[in-house]
């Protein structure tokens, strides 16, 4: 019997999608572990595969869409019954999920910063701002380029596509064109390789669900769904993470969209405040706005989650009143009408 056909009393057999990298494995394996020891009664298989973002590793991700880069296979096997659920980085995930498709749940996010990790030749330095001018940093993200160009204009940045494992091989190569990358505290910390980083950057804003997974289901497996939300569900972070998805969804942004956020929960857990930036590639130009929102004592999660995604609309408004449509439309022309 397919994934889909299986009824609540027979899904003592689950199967996870995941992508092949290592990372991707070590969150799935992550994820199967919080479950199972909930559910200990429930055995999960892995089926790994290869996205389109794992297979095109010669072309910047700006210049190959983002829509579906690291899921679109993913939710076919999805769709088709082969596997029950799915274990994404949350930053991974379009806005717009594919038919049948539904964010189901999202996990404890870790440290969403971005960090510095310096190549073996400047291993005496520790902050961009030490490195000499001309320098070249690597990173596969427009929204890094565009803050970062602003905060140190004296270096290069060059793009680098690859796993985080074969990014950090080319960053140590003889022959490296690189003086540092970079890359995501979360990735870093879960292959075990925080001792690289040197500079955590508190002044660059984040990407739309760094550092949380999101867990992926069919929109019409209810049993699916519910099991995945009561057993790996963070509510913090789910609503932080549908305040930032709004905004982006709102400004039309995505993975080659230069649009960084923070959120961060303050008053005892009551009050969530997003703040965003949309910066040009150049970095010459860039428009930030922030606000907060209030969650009432005991809200049921749908008057929580519709205040979340209302909080990401009012500061896509305010930055939409502010500019930010002229640099998004200057790096995505909008499609032209068809009258």
């Amino acid at each position: 019997m397919s994934a889909s056909g299986a009824t609540s009393d027979q899904r003592t057999k689950l199967r996870v999608g995941t992508r092949s990298s290592k990372l991707a494995l070590i969150q799935t394996e992550h994820a199967v572990e919080q479950l199972t020891k909930q559910h200990p009664e429930i055995n999960v298989d892995v089926a790994t595969m290869k996205t389109i973002g794992d297979k095109i590793q010669d072309i910047a991700m700006s210049k190959i869409g983002d829509k579906g880069l690291f899921t679109k296979e993913l939710e076919a096997a999805l769709e088709a019954g082969e596997i029950d659920f799915v274990v994404h980085s949350a930053k991974d995930m379009p806005t717009q999920l594919a038919d049948n498709m539904e964010l189901a749940a999202v996990m404890e996010r870790v440290d969403p910063r971005d960090a510095v990790v310096m190549s073996v030749k400047n291993k005496d330095k520790k902050r961009l701002d030490e490195l000499p001018s001309g320098s070249v940093v690597g990173t596969g993200s427009v929204r890094r380029v565009s803050q970062l160009r602003r905060l140190y204009p004296h270096l290069e940045f060059m793009d680098i596509r690859g796993n985080l494992n074969t990014r950090m091989a080319k960053l140590d190569a003889e022959d490296s064109p690189y003086a540092a990358l970079v890359l995501a505290v979360a990735g870093m910390q879960r292959l075990g390789a925080q001792a690289r980083i040197t500079q955590t950057l508190d002044n660059v804003l984040h990407a739309v669900g760094q550092g949380a997974l999101g867990i992926e289901a069919r929109a019409d497996d209810v049993y699916m769904k519910q099991l995945v939300a009561t057993s790996l569900g963070h509510t913090p972070t789910w609503l932080a993470c549908l305040a930032e998805r709004q905004l982006m969804r709102a400004l039309e942004g995505g993975c080659s969209v230069p649009i960084g956020v923070r959120t961060q929960w303050s008053n005892e857990g009551s009050t969530l405040s997003l703040q965003a930036i949309v910066a040009s590639p150049d970095g010459a130009e860039a428009v930030e706005a922030d606000a907060s929102a209030t969650f009432a004592s005991g809200a049921d999660a749908s008057a929580a989650d519709a205040c979340a995604v209302d909080l990401g609309a009012r500061v896509a408004a305010l930055m939409r009143e502010r500019g930010a449509s002229k640099i998004l439309d200057a790096i995505h022309p909008p499609e032209p009408s068809a009258n």
